[in-house]
């Protein structure tokens, strides 16, 4: 029977170097009762209240654990399933009702108090995959990503189990090889779509229990489905229930709002620089790999950690007077660093917007250690050039060729994710210029040069099937547009291009490697166009886009062999909802002409606003 702390290291705990913390640390239950323990070093009293006392202060008071800020209580025959929360008395007199930090299951919202959870029994059945993963070479190997709201997929609370079956079923058919969850960690409030959380070890309530959130990730495994969860170390929300002002004081948060407050975001900023909150972030980030198997995490707003004058007047600098968060990069190299050597095969992305140096860079050497980043520049510039009508675009193909300067510096991933289609930005599809077949013909070219860019991929659900509206996390997506053939037509490019994707060594081997990509034209302006090639071993594809909608007939392209090519993908195809432009299945045999600087060339019909892939 456990009715204290024990093998709890405090001085691990004291030097945030306690990377387990979830383990001691919250409401553990055993067959006797439940053991409550919870940081809060600057209140005067702490006591466990719940239906089991009628919510009274007065009956459990907690006692301080040798001296180190946490408090400690046994309470025996209390069952899973009984709510709690931590009252506490602040120095000042205040009484505070707080949810429990490290609690692992919660009341769904509005409601906000923690639930006792038993030690999950739950039989894992994704052996095989996790010994694969540890043994992967994840950079050169495909990576396609299907970025997903759960709530908002078919727009009801459906179960994790439930979700699983119907959500996999889709991938796979899709060819997607991971999935993407904007934050399931517990939040309050729906419209944060997950990122102002509450609950940094609980899946949330919405759709289950925390077996019901394993299961999910199993069957996703047993059906060789990464999953990959965005979370949120950058900020958290000011409800009274939560972190903020835990124990009375700026526990979690910094006390000066310059550098403990996102001014745009009305939420609050971790203290990087104290070791009881790097235990609680680096031991949430632990708790979702090992125990719930997750495959990687997609470290959110990582720009606003690193600069302390990230959108702000008003800042602080750091001992050196300039604006770099000493602290924060201290932590996201920790952070890096202790999943990579204690989880081998997890991932770990950010979503940084600047051109900070080595963000995939090694830590030891003076990186941030993630193993990917977010490439938004080339997300920006590409959304920037599509949006203009293509009678102009001749003067933006800069906007286009400028990512392969640096396509190679970082280990880069290629996101149109739920942040393009919401704010006013509306749909991907609305993004495009022109009639309706204009844009949905230039929504496949988009997805078509996506593909076959150089990084990893990464496609909101919705954007799949060109989803006409922007997006709205309170309705499901429109499936009903799939009876329609310009959409269908969408979802079937994709399918196609996620099939080619992971079939082709020459579009995923060397996503990060100046190798795997040659510029064959990128000076025709005049005309839109762009040719490259993508090889990896013996294998070399030739990629041909036409960003206007005039077809280019008797068009010579270099090619570096003499050998025979075809059409392996047209984005114009009937199939696709396009105009049917082809090359009529004929076999393109290169000619000992000179072009492109190569020594060898072909004559093709470049489709309108269309694009090529041969091989």
């Amino acid at each position: 029977m456990t009715t204290k702390l024990s093998n709890f290291d405090k001085h691990l705990f004291s030097q945030g170097k306690h990377w387990h913390a979830y383990r001691f640390l919250g409401a553990h239950f055993n067959d006797d009762g439940v053991l409550f323990a919870v940081w809060a070093p600057n209140a005067d009293a702490v006591s466990v209240v719940g239906d089991f006392n009628s919510w009274d202060g007065a009956i459990h008071p907690m006692h301080i654990y040798e001296d180190n800020g946490i408090w400690e209580l046994f309470i025996p025959d209390i069952k899973p399933g009984e709510l709690y929360k931590f009252e506490i008395r602040s120095r000042h007199g205040e009484i505070l009702l707080k949810s429990d930090p490290y609690g692992q299951q919660f009341e769904l919202r509005p409601n906000t108090a923690s639930i006792v959870t038993a030690n999950s029994d739950y039989k894992w059945n994704d052996n095989t995959w996790l010994e694969k993963r540890q043994q992967l070479d994840w950079q050169h190997i495909p990576m396609s990503i299907y970025e997903v709201h759960l709530g908002a997929w078919q727009g009801e609370f459906i179960n994790y189990r439930e979700l699983a079956k119907r959500l996999v079923k889709y991938v796979l058919e899709m060819g997607f090889t991971h999935i993407e969850l904007l934050p399931i960690t517990e939040h309050p409030f729906d419209a944060s779509w997950g990122y102002q959380c509450t609950g940094y070890y609980a899946p949330t309530s919405r759709y289950g229990t925390p077996d019901d959130f394993r299961y999910f990730i199993d069957y996703c495994h047993q059906n060789n489905i990464g999953v990959i969860l965005d979370w949120v170390p950058a900020h958290f929300p000011k409800d009274a229930y939560g972190l903020a002002r835990f124990d009375g004081t700026a526990l979690y948060e910094h006390e000066d709002p310059r550098q403990g407050e996102h001014l745009d975001w009305q939420t609050l900023i971790y203290n990087y620089g104290r070791f009881e909150v790097k235990n609680f972030l680096f031991s949430s980030a632990l708790y979702w790999i090992e125990e719930f198997h997750i495959d990687g995490l997609r470290v959110d707003a990582v720009a606003s950690m690193l600069y302390l004058d990230y959108s702000r007047e008003e800042w602080i600098p750091n001992e050196y007077g300039s604006r770099e968060n000493l602290e924060a990069i201290g932590f996201i190299r920790e952070l890096t660093t202790i999943l990579q050597q204690q989880n081998p095969g997890a991932l770990i992305i950010a979503e940084e917007s600047t051109s900070w140096p080595q963000v995939t860079g090694p830590a030891e050497f003076g990186g941030l250690g993630f193993n990917m980043k977010w490439n938004m520049g080339w997300m920006n510039d590409t959304l920037k050039y599509m949006s203009i009508d293509p009678i102009h675009r001749k003067h933006h193909q800069n906007d286009l060729t400028f990512s392969i300067l640096y396509a190679f510096s970082e280990n880069f991933l290629l996101p149109f994710s739920h942040d393009e289609v919401v704010h006013g930005k509306g749909s991907m599809l609305t993004k495009m210029p022109g009639d309706e077949w204009q844009r949905f013909a230039n929504l496949r070219l988009l997805y078509s040069y996506m593909f076959t860019h150089p990084g990893k991929k990464l496609l909101f659900m919705g954007t799949e099937f060109a989803q006409s509206a922007e997006w709205n996390e309170a309705v499901g997506l429109d499936w009903h547009l799939l009876q329609y053939d310009f959409h269908k037509g969408v979802q079937n490019l994709v399918k196609d291009l996620n099939k080619i994707y992971q079939q082709s060594k020459a579009l995923y081997k060397y996503e990060f490697e100046q190798q795997g990509f040659k510029w064959l034209d990128c000076q025709d302006a005049e005309n839109s166009v762009l040719i490259f090639s993508r090889q990896a071993e013996e294998q070399t594809l030739i990629i041909a886009l036409n960003f206007t909608p005039v077809p280019r007939y008797y068009y010579r392209i270099g090619v570096p062999k003499l050998a025979t090519y075809k059409e392996i993908l047209n984005s114009d195809a009937a199939i696709y909802g396009g105009s049917n432009v082809n090359n009529n299945d004929r076999l393109l045999k290169a000619e000992k002409i000179a072009c492109m600087n190569q020594e060898y060339s072909i004559t093709v019909t470049l489709p309108p606003l269309g694009a090529l892939i041969l091989g």
